[in-house]
Formats: C-alpha cells, sequence, structure tokens
C-alpha cells in the first residue's frame, strides 16, 4: 500500500522535472503544495495511505487553509498542485481514486463557514474541563472569540494592555495593523480575568510574551493551529457534525447580532471591515428572518 512521503514525493518531483520538462521554480512549487497537504495529514493524525483519502479529507484540508488565512487565489494554486499530483499517482497505478476530482477552485471572498446555533456554542463551552491545566484558558478563548467576533490571528495576539476592563472594550489590531475597539459583555470579561488572574498566573512568560494573554505552558504565544485543534476537540466531544473551525464562531457572532436585529454597519465596525458589502456577504440571515422583517417594518404589509 502505497504512502504520501517524502520518497514519493521526490518520485513526483522527478516526474515532473523529467517527463514534463517542468522549471526547477514550477517543480518546487507543486512539491511545496503536496508536502503541505502531507504536514496536515501528519498533524491531524489522518492515514497517509493513497487510497485512505477521500474527497472529505481534501475538503478539510482547504476549511484548515481558509482557517490560516490562505487566501482564494493561493487555495486555487495549492488545490492545482494536488490536481497534478493525483493525475501523476493514477498514471502511475499508486491509486485507484482521484479524491479532487470533484473539488473545485474555491470562490473569491465568498466561502463562508458554517453557523453554530446558540445551544451548540453554551454546549461546546460547558463541556470544557476546568479541572485542566489549560481548562480555565481554552474557556476564555472560546468565550472571546465568539463574544467579541475575532479572527483567530486577533484572539491570539490579544495584549492585556488592550483590554479596557473599566469600559468594557478590548483594542483590537486587524488586518493591515488596522485598530478598532470591540466591546466586551460583562459575562465573557469576567471569565477572561478568572484566566488572567488564575491560571494564567502560574506561567511565566518568555520575554516577549510578558504582555500576551493566552499563553501556552512554555510561556510563548499560541498558534493558529492550537486554536483549530481546540475547537475540533470540542465539536467532536460535544457530537457537532459541522465542519466548523475558529472561524466559525465569528461568523455566528455576525449572525447572531443580526438575527437579533443589529444594525449592520454597527456590526461592520465590530467585525473591522473596511466595507459594509464585506458584511454582508460574510453574514447571512435566513429566509424566515428576511420575511418577518419585510412583514413587520413594509408599509404594504403592516395590518
Amino acid at each position: 500500500m502505497e504512502n504520501i512521503n517524502k520518497n514519493l514525493i521526490k518520485h513526483y518531483a522527478d516526474h515532473l522535472r523529467l517527463e514534463l520538462s517542468l522549471s526547477d521554480n514550477s517543480v518546487e512549487a507543486y512539491c511545496h503544495d503536496v508536502n503541505l497537504f502531507l504536514q496536515y495529514l501528519e498533524s491531524q493524525n489522518i492515514s497517509t495511505e493513497v487510497n485512505d483519502i477521500n474527497q472529505d479529507t481534501i475538503e478539510n484540508f482547504f476549511a484548515y487553509l481558509y482557517d490560516l488565512n490562505i487566501g482564494a487565489s493561493s487555495q486555487t494554486r495549492i488545490l492545482s498542485g494536488l490536481k497534478s499530483f493525483y493525475r501523476f499517482l493514477l498514471q502511475e497505478n499508486l491509486a485507484t481514486k482521484d479524491p479532487t476530482a470533484l473539488i473545485t477552485s474555491p470562490s473569491r471572498g465568498r466561502h463562508l463557514p458554517e453557523v453554530l446555533s446558540y445551544p451548540e456554542i453554551q454546549k461546546m463551552i460547558d463541556s470544557i474541563d476546568l479541572s485542566l491545566p489549560n481548562g480555565h484558558r481554552n474557556k476564555a478563548m472560546i468565550e472571546v472569540m465568539y463574544g467579541c467576533g475575532l479572527r483567530v490571528s486577533e484572539l491570539i495576539s490579544l495584549q492585556i494592555s488592550d483590554i479596557y476592563k473599566e469600559d468594557g472594550f478590548l483594542r483590537i489590531f486587524g488586518k493591515g495593523s488596522k485598530e478598532r475597539l470591540v466591546p466586551i459583555g460583562d459575562s465573557s470579561l469576567k471569565i477572561l480575568y478568572q484566566y488572567i488572574n488564575g491560571a494564567r498566573l502560574h506561567i511565566t512568560p518568555k520575554p516577549k510574551f510578558t504582555d500576551t494573554v493566552f499563553l501556552n505552558s512554555r510561556g510563548t504565544g499560541l498558534t493558529r493551529q492550537t486554536v483549530f485543534l481546540l475547537v475540533k476537540e470540542l465539536a467532536e466531544r460535544n457530537g457537532i457534525s459541522k465542519s466548523i473551525s475558529p472561524h466559525t464562531f465569528r461568523h455566528s457572532f455576525a449572525t447572531h447580532l443580526l438575527e437579533g436585529g443589529a444594525n449592520l454597519l454597527a456590526v461592520q465596525q465590530m467585525l473591522g471591515h473596511a466595507s459594509v458589502s464585506t458584511t454582508e456577504i460574510y453574514t447571512h440571515i435566513s429566509d424566515d428572518l428576511l420575511r418577518e422583517t419585510l412583514m413587520e417594518y413594509h408599509p404594504r404589509m403592516k395590518r
């Protein structure tokens, strides 16, 4: 049984170079994409056996790339690399199927994660074991991510000095280091400080991380992948079959606000979107809510 490994990727590189006459730069790019996929499989403890990989595996890989803020153009290039790799495997009789066959290139800027219901989010939070060393930290992360609609990069880079406790705001540096103030509710703030004044005090931060809120046991900051794995574990533990990532909490934050009647411009400001059109694309409102809004507010519909 053939496994995706360094030797197989080297064989693939020789094929690209000798049989397809690709340049060294092109060969390096194609092999980089396959190596990235291999790293994902190994990090998720997924079988690297060629014929064990199915369409769901490929789709979950691209959801993972999306969560790491890898853009649509880069995802399209990576998909092209994987499709080329599977053409090679089929040609060499090393695979019996192509799991990339039905995967299409991601649409630019319009890929939306699924939305969690409020009970699902609460269930995930309640299932966190606070007796474990990272329990209070993990609970605070989920609370802040959902309660403030933060990107995962904003969550892991949050500084203690950017928490305005008395005013109930967080200062967030988003894409392009653009600064914004995001309100944080009393319950989320309380849970955040239970971690800061509790479990975090038992960690000695490394010099560069003395002001960083969320730390690992070594006293350094967290990676996006750490948060991704936490979310995946909580979803599996609670029987949530939706394909979710840390970004799902941000999308759920916006969706729940709009469904509750929040002003679109206010949501735009909290999310840190430069244009309200981005917020309109990013959030969605159920058909039932749209109909209810029409029935309640349009003069022709009022009774």
